[in-house]
């Protein structure tokens, strides 16, 4: 195990990757009851929607292990999940296997771009500032997503965000999960984000917000297995609506972008966290990631779970000492065994998680000196990523901000010579994205 997981050359261990693994898979666990809940409004059923989303998830996660050997985690991307359920099912009025066909379609397509090495070569052609301004973007973003969840910052009409109720149970415990961090953190307690989330979600007992599961077991349902190649509402198979729909083709073309650049940005917060980001910015070994990554979206829409994708989640379990695919391994088989005992795992309330969160984003900070602020070249555009993706509540809308007002800039400048062809292509097909939403 130690050889092929490389554990002693990164400086890690089992006992670490296992712990490493159960963090990540708590901070993520929220999926398994949020997952459902959206799909089951477009009509996806609620219990295969459940199955689908913890055997989509740990499949994909330990495929991730194996091959790409790194701590990264994979499971229905939220924000593509809303889409499937309220625009493709919702709005437009497609059944849920033609939707998941759509998703099934752009993960194929993904793959073939990543195989045809146009991904990686994206990613190399992104400047260095850029790409540490996308490492901080994402620890806002990951902060964000935390302090949301323990209900310490509320969606607000007048303010658009503001602080949330300091009497509720959630806030005190989403406070006490950041307290407990940090204090378990500089005592140099090994596992400190793991006892955060764990300390917090006993507190949150008695206070009403950790929930005291009703069942143990839940009966597993396939429904949703092969879903494009189910008959749709209209009694037209999946598969063959959306490449028969010129409309359809078209919105997998925008969720492809989204998924595209989502994952390049949370490769690399994992990476920074995970020591294998190097100093000008390149994830290590990225191309097994990508490839996994690729197969996970259209494993996804076969399952009926929506787009699987590398979870930004991950970093967490990388802050917590995980170096290797062991830790993903161990995600992976916890989310499988969640398929089984769903009630149970979903009693890990969100709010729980919020330290571990809030924490990583406060480690991802530290690539901001990297950044040549008295360059307009340099030091706009990245602003515009690192605001971007948490004001935006999107990965791909922020990078996709910061590449456009990169080309903008540059050319403003007289620097256009500065703008590889690869940047050119891909600020051209944010801008088409953007039309397209």
């Amino acid at each position: 195990m130690d050889t092929f997981f490389k554990l002693s050359e990164r400086g890690s261990s089992s006992t670490t990757e296992v712990r490493a693994g159960l963090t990540t898979f708590l901070a993520m666990a929220y999926i398994i009851v949020v997952n459902p809940s959206i799909l089951s409004a477009g009509g996806v059923p609620a219990a295969a929607a459940v199955t689908a989303t913890c055997l989509g998830a740990g499949i994909m996660t330990i495929a991730m292990g194996l091959f790409a050997n790194r701590p990264l985690a994979c499971a229905s991307g939220m924000g593509i999940n809303s889409i499937v359920a309220f625009t493709l099912c919702g709005a437009m009025g497609y059944g849920w296997p033609t939707a998941m066909a759509v998703i099934f379609v752009e993960g194929i397509a993904i793959l073939v771009l990543v195989l045809c090495g146009l991904r990686e070569a994206i990613m190399d052609a992104i400047p260095v500032s850029l790409r540490h301004g996308i490492s901080i973007g994402l620890g806002l973003f990951i902060a964000m997503i935390g302090l949301k969840d323990g209900g310490v910052i509320v969606a607000n009409e007048s303010t658009m965000v503001a602080l949330g109720d300091v009497t509720s149970a959630t806030f005190v415990v989403g406070i006490i999960s950041i307290v407990l961090t940090v204090i378990l953190y500089s005592m140099n307690v090994k596992g400190s984000l793991l006892w955060g989330i764990l300390i917090a979600a006993i507190i949150g007992i008695p206070l009403g917000v950790t929930p005291v599961p009703t069942a143990v077991v839940a009966p597993l349902d396939f429904t949703t297995v092969a879903a494009p190649f189910q008959n749709s509402a209209d009694g037209v198979m999946g598969i063959v609506e959306v490449v028969t729909t010129p409309a359809l083709l078209l919105f997998a073309f925008s969720l492809m972008m989204s998924d595209f650049f989502d994952t390049m940005g949370t490769a690399m917060a994992v990476a920074k966290q995970g020591n294998f980001l190097t100093k000008d910015g390149k994830v290590e070994d990225i191309r097994p990631i990508l490839i996994v990554d690729s197969i996970a979206a259209a494993v996804g829409g076969f399952f009926g779970a929506s787009s699987i994708t590398t979870f930004v989640e991950s970093a967490s379990g990388a802050a917590d000492g995980g170096r290797s695919g062991l830790t993903s391994i161990v995600a992976g088989i916890l989310f499988i065994l969640a398929a089984f005992f769903s009630p149970i795992i979903s009693c890990i309330p969100s709010a729980a998680t919020c330290g571990a969160l809030v924490f990583v984003g406060f480690l991802m900070m530290s690539d901001v000196v990297d950044i040549d602020w008295t360059d307009v070249l340099q030091g706009f555009p990245t602003f515009m990523i690192i605001a971007g993706i948490p004001f935006t509540y999107s990965i791909s809308n922020g990078i996709g901000l910061g590449f456009i007002t990169y080309v903008i800039v540059a050319i403003v400048t007289g620097k256009v010579k500065e703008i590889r062809p690869l940047m050119w292509v891909a600020a051209l097909a944010f801008l088409l994205y953007f039309l397209l939403l």
